[in-house]
């Protein structure tokens, strides 16, 4: 969890590519996609909200990129500038939303495992969380090593399903709702595609943290940016274009449509694959998130220790209304980054100029930091400005509903949690308040700590 050292730091660019692109490669991107349809959209209509919803979303992930390679640390680690130890909520909350994330992505991937090996499902959902934990327990190159290699594989395997689906025909051009609804079911199939790309905000600069300090800012937000939103709008394409073949039990759609036989064979092989090196990367960051909180636990361990829950998620998952909870976990992983985020910046704009590497040093000590009250004041109020806009089956606001289902939460809350925490800053300025970075740092006594564990 400690800032990486100036002489430790190496990788090029356009890793920030690979390893935001194949964790994006698998099918619960592809079952995101049949959503439109189910909401009612038309082929473009969908297209569009989908474009629109993943760029949004990838945006801050690109430029919280940008973080790691000016302060050598993970996200959440980094978050005690501003919450001191009151990052311990939202660490939690980021732990609990990787594994909800390992949920949603190895039931596909557990699907995939149970055919190819035709074994019952919870023994295939058992080999995948196998193997994603021990990449998620080796770290950091080891997952930016798989990710390189599985962007070529994976990449293989959807040019093929792609012309699959192309050569099909017949592609769901007509929507079933119109007016008002149509409007609503755009906005909504937006927010949904924004909420895949923009959840990984709060794990962005963990894979770029070892990466030289001067190392040039526009190639990373680039390649990172670039990355995310190919990945996600090909795979949410597909989705949308194959819908009729895909809605019901995805992992076998897709063999039954590549035909069998070889092909078949390397489009389950490629599931499970793509379902470990996504899910690698939740257990890795959730345990960073962990140690972030303040628990003296080895990083690793947390890991492994993530995909024992991940394993009863799936199987919840597995048993009916999959497309409903899908979307409810989906929308829930990532409602509460938005005003998350909100801090984070407003904080970066106050800190960024006065950091330094024996600074952030002295926040690897939980014991030396202050409540970080006004942070925490803001992503609560910021999340709770957000619920009347929300539209799931468990929670739908009445600003949603007036507006037909139309769901606009993410922006809410960002803009509510900036402007309380602005607000809060300006209090602080003033001397009313200590800030959390600030009361944590004693300049006379400059040294490198490691209190936690990592």
């Amino acid at each position: 969890m400690a800032p990486i050292p100036e002489d430790a730091r190496y990788g090029a660019s356009w890793r920030n590519f690979t390893v935001w692109f194949a964790p994006n490669m698998q099918l619960s991107g592809v079952f995101v996609g049949t959503l439109a349809i189910t909401l009612g959209l038309g082929f473009w209509s969908g297209f569009f909200a989908i474009v629109i919803g993943i760029i949004l979303g990838a945006l801050p992930v690109a430029y919280l990129t940008l973080w790691g390679p000016k302060t050598g640390m993970g996200q959440l680690p980094l978050a005690r500038l501003p919450f001191g130890k009151t990052i311990s909520v939202p660490a939690a909350v980021q732990w609990l939303s990787s594994v909800a994330w390992d949920g949603l992505v190895g039931l596909f991937g557990g699907e995939a495992a149970q055919l190819f090996f035709r074994v019952p499902f919870f023994v295939g959902v058992l080999i995948v969380l196998a193997l994603e934990g021990a990449i998620g327990f080796l770290g950091y190159e080891v997952i930016h090593q798989a990710q390189k290699w599985g962007s070529l594989v994976l990449g293989v395997l959807y040019v093929i399903l792609s012309w699959k689906i192309l050569d099909k025909g017949n592609l769901p051009m007509h929507g079933t709702v119109h007016g008002n609804l149509a409007v609503a079911m755009f906005v909504l199939m937006s927010t949904i595609a924004f909420s895949g790309s923009f959840s990984w905000a709060s794990y962005a600069a963990d894979y770029s943290r070892y990466q030289k300090k001067d190392t040039p800012s526009v190639p990373i937000f680039l390649w990172t940016l670039g990355g995310l939103a190919i990945s996600y709008i090909w795979m949410y394409t597909i989705g949308l274009a194959g819908a009729k073949w895909l809605t019901n039990q995805t992992a076998a759609g897709v063999q039954k449509l590549l035909g069998g036989g070889f092909l078949g064979v390397l489009a389950l092989l490629a599931i499970v694959f793509g379902a470990v090196v996504s899910n690698a990367m939740n257990d890795y960051s959730g345990s960073l998130a962990i140690q972030a909180g303040g628990i003296r636990i080895k990083r690793n361990w947390t890991a492994l220790y993530s995909t024992i829950l991940a394993f009863f998620l799936i199987l919840w998952l597995h048993q009916g209304d999959t497309s409903g909870r899908f979307e409810n976990i989906l929308l829930f992983a990532s409602y509460w980054i938005a005003p998350f985020c909100a801090v984070l910046v407003i904080d970066w704009l106050y800190v960024r100029k006065s950091l330094t590497h024996e600074r952030l040093l002295h926040l690897m000590d939980f014991r030396r930091l202050v409540q970080g009250w006004s942070a925490l004041v803001a992503l609560v109020v910021g999340f709770c400005a957000m619920i009347p806009f929300m539209d799931t089956s468990l929670v739908v606001g009445p600003i949603s509903k007036a507006m037909d289902g139309a769901d606009i939460s993410f922006y809410v809350g960002f803009v509510v949690g900036a402007v309380v925490y602005w607000s809060l800053r300006k209090i602080e300025s003033r001397g009313t308040v200590t800030p959390a970075f600030e009361a944590s740092i004693e300049p006379a006594d400059v040294k490198a700590t490691s209190s936690d564990g990592s």
